[in-house]
């Protein structure tokens, strides 16, 4: 036997893990890095609600803001009430910076309005959802949509004011703020104060016309085609083109006021009814007198001006006193109606203070011992309103001032309207008492006589006629010497000193003095035909002149 040995084996270790698992693997890591990078791309899930889901569906309507997608509506359903809908949708991470407090959606659909046509590209891609960048740093995933897109999008510069009225104005969202015809902002959005009982508006001025309103800035209004019919005549008011369809306010600062102090958001401001209303306003302080007035206080309205040698120094404050301090014996007496007017200082350069008001009051107080009187005037012959006009009476002095309850009276005349008409009675009396009829008697007696006297003088000529016609017959001569002897005998009869002479005389003499009696009346009657009626008391008897070219 052979004494070599056998060699030992090798032992190796045999591998249990193939290198084809490795595929799996990196398939998985790729599934894990892909549904990673989905998740932390996908962005956020945000939550809102709509009052109604109409035009839009799920996995089709978009979110866009400035017409860029930044998201998609993933889930509708209905609320757990059912008066409204949640609207579940995904933002893109490039837009979560949008997700923050004062973010706004609404739903973009075609809106016809008095601004214009909107949303007509909804008409073929259908409703979206239109989202308003906020600028808070607060965020935010569950929103309450509006009912319709916001008048003035977030981040516009400008200035938010708050605007209030308790007369009967009535704006709505989208209504325009004018400056000088300039479309400068609109109102946004209004709320009722019920405790308050006012309506307040927010609104909305853009840059750079917000500069222009400060703490003196007035607001009025200048909704549609104003006419207005008062004492300074027919005034016709509007904005621009736009007011005259839909309702507005303008606004600016009164002549004489200062141009005022800055402001900040949400300042208050009231809503005047007219540019006067809101220029009376800054003339806070006055004193108060009472006018009793004899006559009728028609066409007298509140808001009335009182002048004084023609400057507004007040208005009538009230036209009828009786309801709240009635007199005793209202029915027993013709009493005359209490008109309540204020007087400011600050319209005739005074104080606008309590200072002011003393020395307004002395002077008028004074004025009044002194002959100061109330007329009723009438402002416009059109509308008949009237106005109050203060007056100096120097010969109508007073001892003691009466007063009404706390107000001092300022004595009053007849108003003008009450002398014209005075005066129109005294006139039509005046021509009543013409004895027109006793003239008329008159002149129809004196044309009698002068138709007899005109058919003698006819009889006479025929006579003559007849005369002459029988001298031309057969006997000429017979007839002739017989005329000739009446012509003898009546020469006779007619020479100075007989009795026909003398009476002929005395007739002619009558006639002469009758129609020289005539005569200014009737001068009268051919210069001045309506003289009869409207007699001056003048009859001038006309001058006769030389024409030119007449003989000398």
């Amino acid at each position: 036997m052979n004494d070599t040995q056998t060699p030992d084996a090798t032992i190796k270790q045999i591998k249990t893990v193939s290198t084809i698992w490795f595929i799996p693997l990196i398939a998985v890591f790729i599934g894990c890095w892909m549904i990673y990078y989905q998740w932390s791309n996908a962005g956020s899930e945000i939550t809102i609600h709509f009052s109604t889901a109409e035009g839009m569906e799920a996995g089709k309507t978009r979110i866009k803001s400035r017409n860029v997608d930044i998201g998609e509506v993933s889930q509708i359903e209905l609320n757990k009430n059912g008066n409204g809908v949640i609207v579940t949708a995904k933002i893109k991470k490039s837009a979560e910076h949008f997700l923050v407090s004062d973010s706004m959606f609404w739903v973009v659909s075609p809106q016809i309005s008095h601004a214009g046509i909107s949303g007509l590209s909804t008409l073929i891609s259908g409703v979206y959802i239109e989202i308003a960048p906020g600028k808070s740093e607060n965020e935010r995933y569950l929103f309450d949509a509006l009912n319709s897109p916001p008048v003035t999008p977030a981040g516009t510069p400008g200035l938010h004011i708050t605007l209030n009225s308790n007369d009967q104005f009535a704006y709505k969202k989208g209504d325009p703020i004018i400056y000088k015809g300039l479309t400068v902002g609109q109102f946004e959005d209004i709320y009722f104060n019920f405790e308050e009982r006012i309506v307040y508006y927010n609104a909305f001025v853009k840059s750079p016309y917000h500069q222009l309103i400060t703490s003196n800035t007035k607001f009025w209004d200048v909704s549609g085609l104003q006419l207005d019919l008062n004492s300074d005549g027919i005034t016709v008011k509007t904005g621009n083109f736009e007011t005259m369809l839909t309702n507005g306010v303008t606004f600016g600062i009164p002549k004489g006021m200062g141009i005022g102090e800055k402001i900040g958001e949400r300042s208050y401001y009231d809503i005047y009814a007219s540019y006067e209303e809101a220029d009376d306003e800054r003339y806070r302080r006055s004193i108060e007198f009472v006018v009793l007035v004899n006559d009728s206080i028609r066409g007298l309205s509140v808001g009335a001006p009182v002048e004084y040698k023609g400057i507004q120094i007040g208005k009538v404050i009230s036209t009828n006193l009786i309801h709240s301090q009635p007199p005793e014996k209202l029915i027993e007496e013709d009493f005359k109606i209490p008109v309540l007017i204020s007087l400011q200082p600050g319209r005739v350069g005074m104080p606008d203070n309590k200072k002011g008001e003393d020395l307004m009051r002395a002077q008028n107080m004074y004025w009044i011992e002194h002959g100061l009187k109330a007329v009723l005037r009438t402002g416009n012959i059109l509308t008949g309103s009237l106005y109050v006009d203060l007056q100096h009476k120097k010969d109508q002095k007073i001892t003691t001032i009466a007063k009404y309850g706390n107000y001092p009276i300022i004595p009053t005349n007849g108003d003008e309207f009450s002398q014209i008409t005075a005066k129109a009675e005294q006139f039509i009396d005046n021509l009543n008492n013409i004895p027109l009829k006793n003239m008329s008697e008159n002149a129809n007696t004196l044309m009698l006589e002068i138709t007899q006297t005109a058919q003698e003088l006819q009889g006479v000529s025929q006579s003559l006629d007849k005369l002459l016609s029988q001298a031309e017959q057969t006997q000429v001569s017979a007839e002739l010497s017989k005329a000739l002897q009446g012509i003898t005998t009546l020469t006779k009869d007619m020479s100075s000193g007989s009795k026909g002479y003398e009476e002929l005389r005395t007739t002619l003499h009558t006639l002469n003095a009758t129609m020289n009696e005539l005569k200014p009346l009737l001068n009268q009657l051919k210069h001045k035909p309506n003289s009869l009626i409207f007699n001056s008391g003048e009859t001038t008897e006309p001058t006769p002149t030389k024409l030119n070219g007449a003989q000398q």
